[in-house]
Order: C-alpha cells, then structure tokens, then sequence
C-alpha cells in the first residue's frame, strides 16, 4: 500500500584555521547557551574585526561570547569584551571576529524571515464556517509551485542548524566536567522563557475575557493559529532532550546513524499506511531528530561532497514524490495529504538536499555576509528571532481582528483582489509585532 493511499574537525578548517561557527546569541557567562530552537545563540571566536570589514554594530542586547575553545578546543589568549544590555546592533557587529563562519548566522535570519512571511503574506488566513481564522496557502492553483517548497520549507533547516549547535555545547559542557543534567538545564531555561511570557499573556487575555465579557468566544476556539509556533518549540525541546543520546550515536558511528534516521521514517510511514496511525507524533519526533543528527555532521566537518549530498537526496525526494505515492509539495495544501503533519520521510530527505545545498553555495554565501547592510540585518534579525517566532502569529492575530473592524472579512481565495494586499499584511502584522518585540525582547536576553 502507497503512503498516500493512507492519507572535531571543521572540513573547512584550511579557511578558518580556529573556527566552527554554532548558536546565533549567546549569554554572559562561560557557558554555550541555546535561546532559540533550531536558532541557536552564535558562538564567538577570540579575534576582535575582520580584515576589511569595519566596526560596525549591533543592536541586540546582552549577547557576549562564548570561549573560544567550546568550538575549537583551542584556549584563547584573551576573550572579546562583552557587551552591555544595551549594546546596539553596531557595536555588536564590531566584536564580530574575522574567523566567524557568517553563514549559519544569515541563514538563521533568512529562516525566520520566510517564516514569518509565510504565515503573514502567503497563507490564505480566514474565517472557516466555525469562525475560527484558518491557514491554507495558495500554491495548489499554482503549476510548479511544489518546487519552491523544496527551497522555503525552512522546518527541516532550523533543525539541523539546532544540532550543529547542540553538539558545540554539549562539548562545552563536557570540556567543563558537566553533564547531561547541566546541558538541559542550559536549554531549558533559554528555551521556554519567550513562549512562557507568550502563552501568560494570552492566559491574561482570557481570564479578562472571563470576567468582563463572558459571552465573548475563547481565543480556543476562534484563533488556535496564534499558538502555530509552539508545535515547532515543542518538537525541538525533544530533539534537545535527547542530544546526550544522540552524540554518543553520532561519535560511534558517524554518518552512519544519520543515514538510519534518515531513512528510518520511511518505515514509520509504511506502518502508519497500513493503519498504525499512533505512529504520526514519534514519526514527526524521528523525522527531525534525523535533520537534527545531520547537523552534527556538519558541525564535525563530516560532509566532504555536499553536491552529492544535495543530489542524492534531491533524487530520492524525486522517486518518492514521483512513483512512491508522496505529494510533491512540501508544505501542506487543501484536500491532500501532507508531508508536514503527520511528518514522512520526505522532510528528513529535505533536510539533507537543503544541507548539501548549503554548504555547496557557502562561498558565495560568505560573500554576501561580508557585506555591511547585510550583516548588520543578519545581526539585528538574530538578536530577537526567538522573541519574533514566538509572538508573529499574536501580532498577524491582531492586525487581522482590526483589519475585520475597520475594514472587512478577510479574502478566502487567492484571486486578485487578495493578491493586492499583499504589501498590507506585511505592513500591519509588521507594526503590532515591532511592539511586541520591543516589550518582549528582553526575556530573550536574560
């Protein structure tokens, strides 16, 4: 039966002698620290500059470095100084070290970027006959567009930048004579505190809505879409949770346990095909367990040929989407079984072609990061992704309640008419979120 019939060494190390590039911010305190799923806290060499590029800045906040050892093993001589809470995005960008690797940096601001976009600009969110706002996307009246699913569904991505920085860290903790226990005390704490402070202030909202207006409806039942970012927190919680078993596969057997994960949901999907349908929530948690693992590869230096990565996986998603009965499409569409939820095999294969893909344009990658404007929004964009993931949907929420007051229900098919606002939902969410940002970003921080 068809699945759809069921509905320590850095390979670039020649280039950067003493360096391996993990978490997007990091806290003060010699600890590696991990703020963000899959969007981790960056890692910072000893080197103060980089030839040419100028002291620029930052912006961000609290975001001091990590010693340089936890990525090398080298001790530095001397650590970069640390910024103060209110360290703009200039004078971060300043303490940039010239042996950073940039790349994982920029692609953690383009991920959340196309997230948020996503959500806001390219889902079809409207009222279904319940009332409650819903989130199709328009691609399945677009021929072809399943091919730019397999380049902007970041999900896959985000895990494997999670565990290119997890194994940073739990190799801190280790050169520290800590265990398991410190490196999930670390996580957690950094992980939950910017959704704890989401899901309290929604909490708030309908306690008042409880005590003033009880007629009114829970946001439960008209507006589940604002609580979207938590499914992906949640999953990336477990993936960390089992980084100390996870990196003991990864340091006995190499790229060999990532190959069985990787190929491990296909099983899964088979089974759930023939009706073991309990199996779609430890599938989803082995799917990006799997892109998780594959980080470690990177981090290691362990993927000499990333073309052949990116080939390879490229063509097997080819054999699966074209004559094994998986859709296409990487994101789910209306009336047709979806690779996302339940999570298939498909998504882990996305991330390794993603991963291939990347360190393959990682030249030109870097090029881009050398620039200015471009690293000074990758640096900004980093310093409050956490914050932006976690409260985007509240603040598309509350642009979308205004926009039905003051204008009128929201466009249910992607015709014209709903094509030409696009520009406004970047706009309105845009601005709600900025406020939330500036009121939330400092648990991030913290």
């Amino acid at each position: 039966m068809s699945y759809q019939s069921a509905v320590e060494n850095d390979s670039w190390s020649t280039r950067h002698a003493t360096c391996s590039c993990g978490p997007f911010q990091v806290m003060p305190s010699n600890e590696s620290t991990l703020a963000y799923p899959g969007l981790d806290p960056c890692i910072w060499r000893p080197i103060l500059g980089r030839p040419g590029f100028p002291r620029l800045g930052w912006g961000v906040g609290p975001v001091p470095p990590v010693l340089a050892e936890e990525q090398t093993g080298h001790v530095p001589t001397a650590a970069p100084p640390a910024p103060s809470p209110r360290s703009s995005i200039s004078e971060m960008a300043a303490i940039t070290p010239a042996t950073r690797d940039r790349t994982v940096d920029l692609l953690r601001a383009g991920a959340i970027a196309v997230v948020v976009l996503w959500h806001w600009v390219f889902s079809i969110t409207h009222r279904d006959e319940a009332g409650a706002f819903s989130m199709p996307n328009p691609l399945a009246g677009v021929p072809g567009s399943w091919a730019l699913t397999w380049l902007l569904q970041v999900m896959p991505l985000f895990f494997v930048i999670g565990g290119y920085a997890d194994l940073a860290a739990w190799t801190s903790v280790e050169r520290r004579g800590d265990g398991a226990l410190a490196f999930l005390r670390g996580r957690a704490r950094r992980l939950f505190l910017p959704p704890a402070a989401m899901v309290a202030a929604w909490t708030g909202v309908e306690a008042g809505r409880v005590l003033l207006f009880p007629g009114a409806r829970s946001v439960l039942t008209w507006g589940v879409v604002v609580f979207v970012p938590l499914w992906f927190l949640a999953v990336y919680a477990a993936a960390t949770a089992l980084v100390p078993l996870t990196v003991r596969l990864h340091r006995r057997f190499g790229w060999r346990a990532a190959a069985v994960l990787v190929a491990a949901p296909f099983a899964v999907d088979q089974l759930r095909a023939a009706g073991a349908g309990w199996l779609a929530i430890p599938g989803m948690l082995l799917v990006f367990v799997a892109c998780h693992q594959l980080g470690y590869l990177w981090r290691d230096g362990q993927i000499g040929r990333p073309a052949a990565l990116a080939g390879g996986a490229a063509a097997l998603l080819a054999i699966l989407t074209t004559v094994g009965g998986y859709e296409r499409s990487m994101v789910a569409l209306p009336d047709r079984p979806s690779n996302m939820f339940p999570t298939t095999v498909c998504i882990a294969l996305l991330g390794a072609f993603q991963l291939g893909l990347v360190l393959w344009a990682r030249p030109a990658l870097e090029r881009l990061t050398d620039r200015r404007r471009v690293w000074l929004a990758v640096v900004g964009v980093n310093g409050v992704a956490m914050t932006v993931f976690t409260w985007h949907m509240t603040a598309w929420a509350v642009a979308a309640l205004a926009w039905e007051r003051l204008v009128g229900p929201l466009g249910a098919t992607a015709d014209a008419g709903w094509w030409s606002t696009r520009p406004v939902w970047i706009v309105l969410p845009g601005l709600v979120l900025a406020a939330f940002v500036a009121a939330f970003r400092r648990l991030e921080r913290s």
